[in-house]
């Protein structure tokens, strides 16, 4: 039976042989098994890898503890997250356990909520420190191996590993052909020497490297080249299409588009006209696999400058006046002194809330001229805030309190396209001394550390 089931295979060829031994004729029958590598070889234009760390925050955190205490239980096998402290109610989930997804705790909820699905849940403080002492050699690695990595955030990057394979021949086996021995180098060193896991994803361009990245993890490396998107990516929920929004997937799947692969066999005319052209094609042209191969070896630079505040007690219309203006002071500041750290300015000041029911509003002015300055900020923020909180149709009419203030700038420039009156002189000279004032302000802080001198608001 075995014998047929070879020969039925096309995997191998029979044969026979006679051989005289002490005076008697045997005949042998030879079977040649020809071997078949289960795994695939690869032929393409270009290789792309997406590098991606798994649960990064809480990843880092655990390894930062394990050398601390290599007693400690690893955080990364039980119910674990990064979220701030509950006695605060400050913030949100930034990373999970694989453990903790289990119950359901999800990225991005209230901590309150997670709590409530898993009481057990251990929450671990956000330690920005160590997060980028652990990505700055996490690139580092990446370096080693191309020239071309493109960092897109603070756990992930891409590597471009076209016209590489001479480089790497010797990595060459029969079970890890080029590019996958490469990936596989990658990842094991990155987790044995930092200690942390990461997922690997190839494609031919960055798209489908990144959908790839995101398959089944930890420490796994997937491929999703283009012959590949009708089996892994087409059976996809339409939501994990990377770049297809939450209301935007819901307005899919309402019209009976569920999958990429409906969205990728839909008609585009359709698309265009529901969603509109920008999106409609983008939602096309993606799910069937489309995307960029230009890998920048720079860091992509902010669109936008923002930062936000949970408040220990909902500000509601009896406390408005008392508390907003320390948080907007606050929130302008630090905005303004990544601004300047950065020699950038914002010409749009965006002020956004989230209400006790978790829902988020915002509201946004266009200026005449681009800032960095906190005390303008601030002056433009708090316009924001009680025209969307104290106006005749603000949320405090409606009944509502709120629990999360931001402040944010975008539609950014190197401020020189800043118009001043040719009359106004002391405006001019206002602005200078200001700079110069916040300037030698920056300078005291980074010497003598953070919030060591901070600005005073009329």
């Amino acid at each position: 039976m075995l014998i047929k089931r070879l020969l039925d295979s096309n995997v191998c060829s029979m044969y026979s042989i006679k051989r005289e031994i002490n005076g008697f004729v045997y005949s042998f029958l030879l079977i040649e098994v020809v071997i078949l590598s289960l795994k695939k070889s690869y032929e393409y234009d270009n290789y792309i890898f997406h590098i991606d760390v798994n649960s990064a925050f809480l990843s880092w955190s655990a390894v930062k503890k394990q050398k601390e205490d290599p007693e400690a239980v690893d955080l990364r096998t039980i119910p674990s997250a990064v979220g701030g402290d509950v006695k605060t109610r400050h913030g949100i989930i930034t990373a999970k356990s694989i453990p903790a997804k289990k119950y359901g705790i999800t990225t991005g909820e209230p901590v309150v909520k997670a709590l409530q699905k898993c009481p057990k849940l251990v929450l671990v403080q956000s330690d920005f420190s160590t997060y980028k002492e652990y990505s700055h050699a996490f690139i580092e690695i990446l370096n080693k191996y191309s020239p071309l990595v493109q960092q897109v955030s603070i756990d992930e990057a891409y590597i471009d590993m076209t016209g590489t394979e001479a480089i790497y021949a010797d990595l060459v086996t029969p079970d890890l052909p080029f590019p996958i021995c490469v990936a596989e180098k990658i990842k094991n060193e990155i987790r044995d020497t930092l200690g942390f896991t990461v997922n690997v994803g190839i494609s031919d361009n960055k798209l489908l490297a990144k959908m790839a990245s995101d398959f089944t993890k930890p420490d796994r490396i997937h491929t999703l080249f283009p012959d590949e998107i009708e089996e892994k990516m087409w059976p996809l929920p339409i939501g994990d299409l990377y770049g297809c929004g939450k209301a935007t997937a819901s307005r899919l799947m309402n019209l009976g588009i569920r999958t990429i692969g409906d969205a990728a066999n839909a008609d585009t005319v359709m698309l265009s006209h529901i969603l509109g052209e920008n999106i409609g094609n983008y939602i096309y042209y993606s799910a069937n696999g489309f995307g960029s191969t230009d890998v920048s070896d720079s860091y992509e630079e902010a669109k936008s400058y923002s930062n936000e505040a949970t408040l220990s007690s909902d500000i509601t219309s009896d406390n408005y006046d008392k508390d907003i203006v320390r948080v907007l002071k606050y929130l302008s500041e630090s905005v303004s002194r990544r601004l300047r750290r950065d020699n950038v300015f914002g010409r749009t000041v965006t002020v956004s809330v989230k209400t006790s029911d978790f829902k988020r509003h915002s509201c946004q002015m266009q200026l005449d001229n681009s800032i960095d300055d906190a005390g303008k900020l601030y002056v433009y923020a708090k316009e924001l805030a009680d025209k969307m909180l104290l106006g005749d149709d603000g949320l405090f009419i409606k009944g509502e309190s709120v629990r999360l203030v931001g402040v944010g700038v975008s539609k950014l420039d190197d401020g020189s396209y800043r118009q001043l009156s040719l009359f106004d002189d002391t405006l001019f000279a206002k602005d200078e001394k200001t700079e110069r004032l916040n300037k030698m302000a920056d300078e005291i802080n980074l010497r003598f550390g953070k919030n060591t001198l901070e600005k005073g608001f009329h």
